[in-house]
């Protein structure tokens, strides 16, 4: 395994990592402009809007009061969240495949946007062109990503005769990467990194258990050292945070999610059904805490990875909520959500202890 990690590095440099590309990019039957700050990021190329707006004639900009970022076309004006799967158009929300995100402190969407969603909300004729498109042989960038997550995070059947012997905590984004940004400018990253470093001290002080995150201050991670924390021999559980926001002024409450039983090639229905059993009582324990919680779901499209280790992601939130976001930027009420995730991961090791022969 040692030797796996030290080449990682390279099985991941086309897939993960931060390369520059070149497209050229126009309306139909104009001159292409060409754009050469683009970034291969997980998989994905992105495209800074302030750049991409000029080459096909239209106007926009970042709104630092409401913290979205607008696009005058010729169908009305529409709106970009960063790390919101949604655009708006008026009344209307149409689903975006690649949420837009900060990259190296612009904010930037993915060239699916710019190719098949951004002509079709618009109402533009676009002509597209990457000369050097991402190549996938066999597999889907997902499913590659998916590949290396499965190889990475399968464990051994050792248990003893205890329950978790380890825990990683993922908060998400980090650095240039805010994540969501809701009322006030509240941040993702901020309100996950503090909310993972009360959960990681409730465990080593109350259970005494090793505890690994994936970052411990603001910086941004490549997927790779992301999977470093759970791949730690003794992890038995992977807790993923984030938050959230909606155009939808009413949404509201956390979140979890686990991995579709169909898409865990490989998995065992019982090792899936920790991740479930693990999930529930982290929901009991938010919604005993005065929480809303919206239920359990499988996300396919999320960043679950594969493998028997349990696995669960929670959505703490919507920052976009006035409730919600007084909720997550308060200390207090921190603490307190830490320590319901806290007593439901003390539970699932409890059973699992209970279970184990």
């Amino acid at each position: 395994m040692r030797r796996f990690l030290m080449l990682l590095p390279l099985l991941l440099l086309f897939s993960v990592s931060c390369l520059e590309a070149a497209v050229e990019i126009s309306l139909r039957g104009q001159k292409p402009q060409r754009l050469e700050e683009v970034y291969n990021h997980e998989g994905t190329h992105y495209l800074p809007l302030d750049d991409l707006l000029p080459a096909l004639k239209l106007e926009g900009g970042w709104d630092p009061v409401d913290h979205v970022y607008r696009i005058q076309s010729p169908r009305g004006t529409a709106i970009l969240f960063p790390g919101c799967r949604y655009l708006r158009m008026g009344n209307r929300f149409m689903p975006i495949l690649h949420p837009p995100r900060f990259i190296d402190g612009r904010l930037r969407v993915a060239e699916d946007f710019i190719r098949d969603q951004l002509p079709a909300f618009l109402g533009l004729a676009v002509q597209y062109r990457n000369f050097q498109p991402l190549s996938s042989p066999g597999r889907s960038r997902e499913e590659n990503l998916d590949h290396l997550f499965s190889f990475l995070l399968r464990k051994k059947e050792l248990r003893g005769s205890f329950g978790l012997r380890g825990v990683a905590i993922d908060p998400g984004h980090g650095g240039a990467d805010p994540g969501a940004v809701g009322l006030y400018g509240l941040k993702e990253k901020d309100v996950v990194l503090a909310t993972a470093r009360l959960l990681a001290k409730e465990i080593k002080m109350q259970l005494g258990l090793p505890v690994f995150l994936t970052r411990d201050k603001d910086y941004s991670l490549p997927p790779r050292q992301r999977l470093q924390a759970a791949d730690k021999p003794e992890v038995d559980a992977l807790i993923i945070l984030h938050a959230q926001s909606s155009f939808r002024e009413s949404a509201e409450g956390a979140t979890l999610f686990i991995r579709p039983q169909k898409s865990a090639s490989g998995l065992s229905p019982a090792a899936n059904e920790e991740s479930r059993q693990l999930a529930e009582k982290l929901a009991d324990n938010l919604y005993g805490a005065g929480l809303r919680v919206n239920g359990i779901h499988s996300a396919p499209l999320l960043p679950l990875g594969e493998g028997d280790l349990p696995t669960v992601l929670v959505e703490l939130g919507y920052l976009s909520h006035p409730e919600d976001n007084a909720r997550l930027s308060d200390p207090d009420m921190q603490r307190k959500i830490a320590k319901a995730l806290f007593q439901g991961i003390e539970r699932f090791s409890a059973s699992r202890k209970e279970s184990q022969p």
